[in-house]
């Protein structure tokens, strides 16, 4: 199922991916992939995020994942999406305005990620998006967003942020 049919068939199956049974850090992968959802939902449809998170709910989205993250992650990236744009825009062969609306919502998290989460090591980021490209993008728009981000980590992290090196 993609991204869009998830956003626009909210009655059909509103359950997330599978995963593994016992996978690390299985209920943050899981939130990210609702939040990836949720924001490219909040980009095309201008749904308040209050709205979304209920909406996501009311639907048992949120039951198998970690909740505060989903939330921190939607509402730190619609916050600051302009200046999360800027961070990336630097690394795009074309203008952000062009980009898929799913690989935009990925860009947009995991460089709210690499700036504001410094705990998380860069590498494990860029993987994670990099997998939600391949769940949820285009054929190739993992690799895209592997590029972008690989580029826009070493921008972020090259400060000296601890959990950068």
């Amino acid at each position: 199922q993609s991204l869009g049919d998830a956003a626009d068939s909210p009655d059909d199956d509103d359950r997330l991916p599978e995963l593994p049974p016992r996978m690390a850090g299985g209920a943050r992968i899981r939130a990210r992939m609702a939040a990836v959802q949720a924001l490219y939902q909040w980009r095309m449809t201008g749904t308040e995020l209050g709205a979304l998170v209920l909406q996501f709910a009311q639907a048992g989205r949120l039951s198998a994942l970690d909740r505060e993250y989903f939330e921190t992650l939607l509402r730190g990236v619609a916050y600051d999406a302009d200046a999360l744009e800027a961070i990336f825009d630097a690394h795009l062969s074309r203008p952000a305005a062009q980009l898929d609306p799913v690989e935009h919502a990925i860009l947009l998290l995991a460089t709210y990620e690499l700036r504001d989460r410094v705990e998380i090591p860069f590498a494990a980021v860029i993987n994670e998006a990099t997998n939600l490209a391949k769940v949820f993008g285009a054929t190739d728009g993992h690799r895209f967003v592997n590029g972008v981000l690989d580029a826009t980590a070493r921008d972020l992290r090259a400060r000296g942020t601890p959990a950068g090196d």
